[in-house]
């Protein structure tokens, strides 16, 4: 029986297949495994023949036709038909379901000028090839598991960077034979998820209720309320005089607040009271000690000249004489 495998291919691969596809069939051709490439339905079929051997052959040309469609060059593809070379495809476009946080976090994955994934390749000895909604990777089985955890990880929102320490981290204990046996836990470095944008909490919490099984408690009718006050036993007269003796206490209970809020308009207002201020108590003047300042106050020479004293008769007469000497 022979079994065979069967993929299709994007139709900006074609021209490259159409380029290579004899380096695959030569590839494949050691294996006795025959390939055909179908440009009209754009698929690629690799199926054994009688002259194949190897039972495991036909899975590794299986991955080898799924890196090909997948954008992987062909100097790398045909490593997989090697014993020690596994892959592995990544489906990562339904981890995100937002298309710009997608492509935000899967070209973080790359770095600027694909130095995060150079990097990630020197440290798992992996190949690494992200394509579209794939990530597709080539190399070592413990290098294929670290690759799958770096890549879930930056596509559920944790940078590359921190894993990355880790695995150099990693690399270096390995070398160390004192450490080769020992747990690493220690020495790997402990990131904590910061949330940075915080939901704000609302002013007014909703407490919800306990559960209960039971439905809440139906509201009490009024045959049930007249079973409780004993009304349900009376006549219909005596409950009539029962209806109207609570009319008549209500009615008096307005009237008595109608006549409290008509009483309350002829309250007079609290007068403010007057306080009268202390007046200061009268001194005696000293007339003397008064005299003295005034006579200080003459001799002390100011800045305005003195007011001359009004002439007397006397000296009027002394003027008049020494005119008449003249």
């Amino acid at each position: 029986l022979r079994r065979g495998f069967a993929t299709l291919f994007p139709k900006y691969r074609e021209a490259y297949l159409k380029e290579c596809w004899p380096l695959v069939e030569k590839a494949l051709g050691e294996t006795h495994i025959k390939g055909t490439l179908d440009l009209i339905e754009g698929s690629v079929t690799v199926s054994t023949t009688k002259k194949t051997f190897d039972p495991y052959a036909i899975v590794r040309a299986r991955d080898l036709i799924k890196l090909l469609a997948r954008s992987v060059p062909f100097e790398q593809a045909v490593r997989i038909l090697q014993d020690d070379v596994a892959c592995d495809i990544i489906k990562v476009g339904t981890v995100v379901r937002n298309r710009e946080r997608f492509v935000k976090r899967r070209q973080r994955l790359i770095g600027p000028k694909g130095s995060t994934l150079k990097a990630l390749e020197l440290l798992t000895n992996c190949y690494v090839m992200v394509q579209g909604n794939t990530v597709s990777a080539l190399g070592p089985f413990s290098g294929l598991k670290e690759v799958r955890k770096v890549v879930m990880d930056t596509m559920k929102n944790i940078h590359p960077i921190y894993n990355i320490k880790a695995l150099m981290i990693k690399q270096e204990l390995s070398r160390d034979a004192e450490l080769k046996n020992q747990s690493w836990e220690r020495f790997l470095p402990r990131f904590r998820q910061k949330n940075v944008s915080k939901r704000r909490e609302p002013q007014k919490k909703s407490k919800k209720k306990e559960y209960t099984p039971f439905p809440p408690q139906p509201p009490e009718s009024k045959v049930d309320r007249e079973l409780a006050s004993g009304e349900f036993f009376l006549q219909e007269t005596e409950k009539k005089r029962m209806k109207l003796q609570e009319v008549k206490a209500k009615q008096a209970e307005q009237v008595s607040k109608r006549q409290e809020e008509r009483k309350k308009a002829f309250i007079p207002p609290k007068e403010k009271v007057f306080v009268q201020k202390s007046l200061p108590k009268e001194e005696k003047l000293d007339i003397e000690a008064l005299k003295v300042k005034v006579k200080k106050a003459k001799t002390k020479k100011l800045g305005a000249p003195p007011i001359p004293a009004p002439p007397t008769p006397l000296d009027k007469k002394k003027k008049k004489k020494k005119r008449g000497e003249l």
